[in-house]
C-alpha cells in the first residue's frame, strides 16, 4: 500500500527545493540535530553513497529543524555534498516524525530519526521509523536500486 508523500517547499543548502518538482526518486531522511554523533554518522554515510544514489536516479535530502546557517556550517565542517533542508515544523509534522521523546526520564518533543523513499510520482514506496544509523544508508540504497 503506497500513499502520497506530503509535498513541500523548503530552503536548503542547494537553494529552495520543492518535492513535487524534483523528478525521479527521492530519499528524505529526517534527523534530530546537526553535528551530533548519530546525525553526523548518518549524514556521512548518505554522503559516501551519494554517487550510487545518483546512479539509481535517486536524490538524497536530509531534513531537520536546524537553521540553514547551521546546515551550511555542518556541511562545511564535514565536507558534506548532500542537500540539507531546514524545516520550521510543517514538514516534520506532515510526515509524522515530530514526536514526544524520553531521555533520562525527561520528556521533550523532537524528530524521530526516519527515512522515506519516494517515487517520481510522489508516492511513498518505503519508510523506515526509529532508524538505527549503522547500515541504514546501505539498506536505503538497496531499496532505491530495487525500484
Amino acid at each position: 500500500m503506497t500513499r502520497q508523500a506530503p509535498d513541500f517547499t523548503l530552503p536548503s543548502t542547494d537553494g529552495e527545493i520543492t518535492l513535487s518538482k524534483m523528478g525521479g526518486k527521492v530519499v528524505l531522511y529526517f534527523y534530530p540535530r546537526d553535528d551530533t554523533p548519530g546525525c553526523t554518522l548518518e549524514a556521512l554515510d548518505f554522503d559516501r553513497l551519494a554517487a550510487e544514489f545518483a546512479a539509481a536516479g535517486t536524490r538524497v535530502i536530509g531534513i531537520s529543524r536546524d537553521t540553514l546557517a547551521s546546515h551550511q556550517k555542518f556541511c562545511t565542517k564535514h565536507g558534506l555534498g548532500i542537500t540539507l533542508a531546514s524545516d520550521t515544523g510543517e514538514v516534520t509534522e506532515a510526515y509524522d516524525v515530530w514526536v514526544e521523546k524520553t531521555l533520562y526520564g525527561k520528556k521533550s518533543m523532537g524528530i524521530e530519526r526516519s527515512t522515506f523513499l519516494i517515487d517520481a510520482e510522489g508516492r511513498i514506496l518505503q519508510e523506515w521509523r526509529k532508524v538505527k544509523v549503522a547500515g541504514h544508508a546501505e539498506a536505503v540504497l538497496a531499496a532505491a536500486q530495487a525500484v
